[in-house]
């Protein structure tokens, strides 16, 4: 906007390549090693600055007013390249980026035609002390903050919220950067007022999926509390049948050994193993069956499996998992007491509008690296899966977030299906080496 030498553009042109880089590789998760993202990040400034230096040779009306916009739409292809982020986090960080690169754009030339009668040089000198002062910034209080909150952008962000954000950046900030207007008092409030705008509007996306976030997060939380909820009831009934069971037991063990001695003293032992057997199995009411190795495993499906025979749901597991297993107990637990849970929510509901029988099957095995879960149960004909998931209306609302999530910790593959009135869960995990 201030013209001169092609030298002069070229220095610009080189400035502000950098300070853009500068600024996206601040707030991205890079996709190569450092000396691979030194090298590809420079080969890209000389191209491109050399590409702009000929147009400004050829048309230098047109390079000034479609040089920035031309270039940044070369860099915002050549970064979402060079970045391990998704797609939609990338689209964020860029349109970041574009108003920082707009602000230090627009800083030195005003610095450069309101105090120094637009000399170029105080245009150059100004826009590396802005790019300087700017990285600081970002680095000091922008880019641990920015890199916490991508995860909700990665999560929440679709099309039409990038959409809205990229057409309010670009209409916002390439009409300031129209050279035909002069620089008149006006002309400033606009230009003031424009990078305002766009910065609230920045500011107002990121407090916008802040929250959103923060509430999924709390709905896990939730979820989570929940669940510890469930299973200390589990755990305080079986404690309680336990207690009585041992209460009785002590009460009658002096009229247990009297029968006994009296079945033996009359040589009944047919009698008297009958009688054992029956004590036998007085005695383990309330004890945990061995289900499998893993005691955190066996604990939960015992918990439940004894709350599902109490609504008369037939239950058959094949599970293998060793004591000691890669995977912690709390994500393991997480899994199979959500599915379990909603297993039996689903034969509770059929019992409820029909005299059926009802069963959940629990599979669990480890092959090789992998540990494979499947839990199929009775369930209403007309549940509905949408978007690959349960409706919550057909699970009790609770638990198939938390499934997935932890499923996705481990890079996990899961589907959910009606198959004609039976519910199937299956997931394959990775077990971390």
């Amino acid at each position: 906007m201030l013209g001169g030498s092609v030298f002069i553009a070229l220095a610009r042109f080189i400035i502000s390549v950098a300070g853009v880089i500068i600024f996206y590789v601040l707030i991205s998760m890079p996709r190569f090693d450092t000396k691979r993202m030194v090298l590809f990040y420079s080969c890209f400034s000389v191209a491109v600055s050399i590409m702009l230096c000929i147009w400004y040779i050829k048309d230098w009306e047109n390079c000034i007013r479609m040089g920035p916009f031309t270039a940044y739409m070369c860099f915002a292809v050549f970064a979402i390249f060079m970045s391990n982020d998704s797609l939609f986090l990338s689209v964020y960080k860029l349109a970041l980026d574009f108003y920082l690169l707009a602000l230090f754009l627009i800083g030195s030339i005003e610095i450069s035609v309101i105090f120094f009668n637009r000399n170029v040089w105080a245009d150059i000198i100004a826009r590396i002390i802005l790019i300087i002062i700017m990285a600081y910034f970002i680095n000091k209080y922008l880019k641990v903050p920015v890199k916490e909150f991508s995860i909700y952008v990665e999560e929440e962000l679709d099309w039409f919220s990038a959409a809205v954000m990229i057409m309010s950046l670009v209409f916002g900030i390439g009409y300031i950067l129209n050279p035909g207007l002069e620089h008149t008092p006006f002309r400033m409030f606009q230009i003031g007022m424009n990078l305002f705008l766009t910065g609230i509007l920045q500011v107002l996306i990121y407090r916008l999926y802040l929250h959103i976030g923060k509430e999924q997060e709390y709905q896990r939380e939730n979820q989570l509390m929940q669940m510890n909820h469930r299973l200390l009831e589990r755990q305080m009934e079986i404690l309680d049948e336990s207690v009585a069971s041992s209460r009785r037991i002590c009460h009658d063990i002096r009229h247990h050994n009297t029968v006994i001695a009296e079945f033996a003293q009359r040589k009944q032992y047919t009698e008297l193993l009958q009688y054992l057997k029956e004590y036998e199995k007085i005695t383990n009411i309330g004890v945990n069956k061995f289900i499998c190795a893993n005691t955190a495993v066996n604990n939960i499906l015992c918990a439940y499996t004894r709350k599902a025979e109490k609504e008369n749901i037939n239950v058959t597991m094949d599970v293998d998992m060793e004591r000691k297993f890669p995977i912690p107990n709390i994500d393991l637990v997480t899994i199979l007491s959500n599915a379990y849970e909603n297993a039996i929510y689903g034969c509770m509901e059929v019992l409820k509008h029909e005299e059926k029988e009802c069963f959940i099957n629990i599979f669990i095995k480890r092959k090789k690296n992998k540990l494979v879960i499947c839990c199929s149960n009775t369930c209403q004909a007309e549940t509905e899966i949408m978007h690959g998931q349960p409706k919550p209306e057909f699970t009790g609302g609770i638990g198939v977030s938390s499934i997935i999530k932890t499923a996705e910790k481990y890079g996990g593959e899961y589907d959910f299906k009606n198959d004609n009135g039976i519910f199937v869960f299956r997931l394959i995990m990775n077990i971390p080496q």
